[in-house]
Formats: structure tokens, sequence, C-alpha cells
């Protein structure tokens, strides 16, 4: 719409306060462009006539309606804008890109706890972090195993075992799984596990000391090394946490956020004190459109989305005092002490949460920016990484994975069974066809991905990218192929850098998507085996044949007795068993 359009639509809107929403139209969906807040919604909305950026005119330009919400109070209009800016990603806001948090560590909530590092915790679970340094968190993790024999298997593992696993050989786990532990003893290891996790260092360290000294003793130096390389990360456990935060007055939460931008980037990084301790960090990328360069503009961006979802803190420190009166205003009335020291120990913190923000914008460690730049497309933020495995065309799984910021968000990983065929390009096509349908007709919960990444070569390229244009899905794909790590794109092939951070970035999504194909693959494998085991009749030998036969449960329940019958070993009386069982 032109300048005038903007105008004559602007008075027919109401004069309340609420959010606008500026949309182009399309065949099947509207697509949002913009959402902005205001007092009286009508007067916002006019001042559209007379863009103030260049980025602004290219929004309304595109647009060819306006939508609005009317509020009660300009506080539901702040918090509903940020609310629709984190659904609709609209490509003129400011939007904020959650990073991962740090590692956490977590002892489940079973008979027999397992111990785990992850970053999407249990509900029932003891938790414990967050841990700034997962190696640290990983030596730690296993001097518990091996000193209290806790179990890291899944629960799956866990429940089909007859005999103890490698783990127990390696001697760190107690194999609760087979009964070579009674859960009282268990127990007992568990809560020496809990105290050290709550600041009893000496109940692991101690240990490990006597066993670096026995083994230098016996001139196992090799064996002291290890013992003192764990103990010093042991030692250093607890000490990671970093200055803390002075906390005058009823203070009792605290949050530091300071934003850089640089060369396009945008950062917001977060430091979180709780009772005077620092005990979270963070870092969070900033989508910014092209024009929008204000640390204040950002910060009012920021404050409202990442807030709007979380348990506001007792005070804010910023590095700059945000633009946005509305979001001040909103703060202040929630009791938030928001201030931009200037000196002292807050200042100094304020400083610390600029140098983390600065360290996280561009640069050799930034491998997401540097693959953007490598395949000349916006900063990959979000990447989803497809594979396909099968056993000769039988017990066809796809797998579909999901980097954030570089690390793996696990709670968005998809995975999908697909029809019985040795054929990985027309598997291919069929897997991700799946993910394009469900990303355009909206029943994918996940926002749409900023890359797609197919483990393969031209040819899984070329069925991946037939299946985007019979969807009419618009996102990069490219796809990486495993004998010479070449790098595949639509323009042609690309070499990068054995040592280039940001082809080691595509190989973690590549090798997590296929570990991920083949876990499944092999789960719906065992899902055959476990199910046939139950029904009399069938042998060991059987079985093989049946799983050679037909790859899946699904595939032998669809069969029917007459198809089981030309397997050789199954009778019409072990047909209609299986049958029955399934």
């Amino acid at each position: 719409m032109d300048a005038s359009e903007a105008r004559e639509r602007a008075g027919d809107l109401p004069r309340e306060p609420g959010v606008y929403q500026f949309l182009e139209r399309g065949d099947d969906n509207d697509t949002v462009l913009y959402v902005g807040k205001a007092v009286d919604i009508r007067d916002r909305v006019r001042s559209y006539a007379d863009p103030r950026s260049d980025r602004i005119r290219k929004m309304v330009q595109r647009a060819d309606a306006i939508d609005t919400a009317v509020t009660d109070t300009e506080t539901q209009a702040l918090l509903l804008e940020a609310n629709l800016i984190k659904r609709h990603q609209p490509r003129y806001n400011v939007r904020l890109k959650d990073d991962k948090s740090y590692p956490l560590v977590q002892l489940t909530d079973h008979e027999y706890p397992r111990i785990e590092i992850t970053r999407d915790p249990d509900d029932a679970a003891t938790v414990f972090g967050p841990y700034t340094r997962k190696g640290e968190v990983e030596t730690v993790v296993k001097a518990i195993r091996e000193m209290y024999g806790l179990r890291g298997c899944s629960d799956h593992k866990f429940r089909n075992r007859d005999r103890p696993c490698i783990d127990h050989e390696m001697g760190i786990c107690s194999a609760p799984c087979v009964d070579a532990i009674d859960a009282e003893r268990y127990a007992e290891d568990v809560s020496s596990a809990i105290r050290f996790f709550e600041g009893e260092t000496g109940i692991l360290a101690d240990p490990l000391r006597r066993e670096m000294e026995q083994a230098a003793q016996n001139e196992a130096f090799e064996r002291a090394a290890n013992a003192r390389d764990r103990l010093e990360a042991v030692e250093a456990f607890h000490g990671e946490g970093g200055e803390a935060v002075s906390s005058p007055g009823s203070r009792r939460e605290v949050d530091v956020l300071a934003a850089v931008v640089e060369g396009g980037d945008a950062t917001v990084a977060r430091l979180h004190a709780d009772s005077g301790q620092l005990v979270d960090r963070s870092r969070h990328r900033l989508d910014a459109p092209d024009g929008e360069d204000r640390v204040a503009s950002l910060l009012s961006a920021f404050l409202t989305q990442y807030y709007a979802e979380r348990e506001l803190p007792d005070a804010i420190l910023l590095s700059e005092r945000p633009d946005d009166e509305d979001v001040l205003d909103w703060l202040e009335s929630a009791g938030v002490d928001v201030s931009v020291p200037g000196a002292g120990r807050e200042g100094k913190l304020v400083e610390l949460a600029l140098k983390n923000a600065r360290s996280g914008v561009g640069g050799a460690d930034d491998p997401v920016g540097a693959l953007g730049q490598a395949l000349d497309i916006p900063r990959p933020e979000r990447i989803e990484g497809f594979d396909v495995s099968h056993a000769q065309g039988k017990a066809v799984v796809g797998s579909d994975v999901c980097f954030v910021a570089g690390s793996a968000e696990k709670s968005d990983y998809r995975r999908k069974k697909l029809p019985d065929r040795n054929d990985d390009y027309a598997n291919m096509r069929e897997l991700v066809r799946w993910r394009a349908e469900r990303a355009v007709d909206g029943t994918d919960d996940r926002p749409d991905p900023d890359l797609l990444l197919i483990d393969g070569g031209e040819g899984q390229l070329g069925a991946a990218m037939d299946a985007l244009d019979e969807v009419g899905w618009d996102v990069p794909c490219i796809a990486l192929a495993k004998s010479e790590e070449l790098v595949v794109t639509p323009d042609g092939v690309e070499r990068f850098d054995d040592d280039a951070p940001h082809l080691h970035l595509l190989q973690r999504v590549r090798d997590e998507a296929h570990r991920f194909a083949v876990q499944y693959h092999q789960s719906v494998r065992d899902e055959v085996a476990t199910a046939l085991d139950e029904v009399e009749g069938v042998g060991p030998e059987t079985r093989k044949r049946l799983l050679r036969r037909f790859g899946s449960i699904d595939a032998i329940r669809e069969a029917g007795e007459s198809a089981l019958l030309d397997v050789e070993g199954v009778g019409p009386t072990t047909a209609e068993r299986i049958d029955r069982r399934l």
C-alpha cells in the first residue's frame, strides 16, 4: 500500500490502546510483516503514511492489509505485542532468537535414578546447575559414576537387560538393571552424588585424592595423572560461578543485561544472580531488521519478548536505558527496580555483561555467522538436519533434528516411519515433503528453520529440492556428503577448509541426524523382535526370517495370515498366533 492508502485505512481504526499488524495477503494464508503496539492505534498507524526509515517504508509498500486487537491497558498491549512477535517472527520487527541455555545435571525420578547432562530437564527430576563449561561437567559426572556406579542408560535399555552392559564392565555402573545392587544401597549412592552437587566437594575429592596418591606410590603414573585431572575438575567445580552480585536492600534476584551490535549482528548477554550469587549466564541473538541498530531499541524489544514468558527478577541492571517508556512503566508497575549503573560493583557487572555480549557477535567463535556468509544467506540460527535409515528397504525411517545457535535443540527433534522401499532418493523426498507440508499447513508447532541440511550428495539434495518445490516451501537447502565432506548447494559443490568452524557445525548437525535415524531404525527392528519373542512357536530363526521379510511390526500386522504363511517355518497355527498377538 502507498502512503495515501495507509492514511485512509488508519481512519477506520479504533482510538484505543492495542496492537496492530501489517499483513501481506497470500493465496492460502497471510504473512505478518510487522507488529506494533500503541496507546492510540489510529494515530500510530496514521504515522506510517510518512515512514520514519527505509525499512518501514519497504514494509508499508509490501503490506496489503492492517489487522488490530484492542486491549484494556497499555501493559496488555505491550505483552500482546511481545507474544505476537514471538509467534509470527515478523520480518520487519526486532526478533529474539533464543540461545541455548547452559547444561544442567539431572537425577531422574526413578526407583534407580539415572544421572545425565541435559539442557531440557524432566519436570520431576532433581536438577543442578546451570554450569558454564560442559567439558568440566562431563568430567565430574564421569567421576561420580566411577565412584558411585550410577546408571546413565535410557529407560528402554534399563528395562530390557538380562545381563550387565559394558558400563558395568568399565566400572562406571553398579548394574541395578540386573539386581547387582539393591535399591537401598543404590539410594545411598544417589544421596552421596546429591551431597556433592549441593556443595560437599570432599565427598568426591577425598576418594580421588587417595586414588591419585595410591597410584603414584604404585608407580602407576598414567592412572595417577587421570585421577589428578579429575580431582582438579572436581575441586574447581563449585568455584566456577564467578563474581557474586551484591544485593542491597530487598533485592533477591537480579538480571544484568547488555546489548551489542556489530556488523549487522545483535546480541544481548544476560547475567542472573540469586541471593547475591551469580548463578546463570546466557547469550541471546536478536534478529534486527536493516536499519535497526540502536541498542536502546534492541533492549526494549528484548525486555518484553524475553520476560513475557518468564518470571521477572527483583531488579534489572542495563547497559543503556531502553527507548520505550511503556516498557519502563510496565517494569515499574511490576515492582522491578530498573537502573543503568555507571560505576561501582554494579557498573562492573554491566561491563562483564558487555564483554559476554561482544564475545558472541561475529568472529572466529561464531560458526553460525560464518556459515551464513559462506553460503550467502541470512544468518542460519535455526538449522534442521535430515537423514534416512533402513535395512535393504525394510524398517525405513527418517530423522529431523534441530540445532539452534549451534547447539542441539532436542525438544524439537522429530522422526517418521516411511514406506518400506530400497530407494534413498524417494525416501528423502518423502521425508522432506512431510516436513514441508506440516510447515505450510501450520500443523508443525516449531518455527521455520533458516536452513535445511540433507545427509547425502547431489541425488539426495535433488530429491529434497523436488519436495520443497512441490509443496512451495521456500527454505534454503544444502547437503553434506560424507565421503569427502563436500558441501552440495543448488548452485554447485563447495569445499570448506577442514578446520573451518562452520564446516564442523554442519558435520555436527549431519552426524546427529544420522545417529537419530539409526537409533530409530534399530528401535523399529527391536519392536519386531520384542513382540515376536512373546509368540509361542516363533523361535530365533523364524523371527529372523520374519524380520528380513517384513522389516517392521506395522508391516507384519498389515500383511495378514496369508502372507505370513509364505515365510519358512510359519504354519497356520503360528500365523494365527502372530496375527492375534499383533
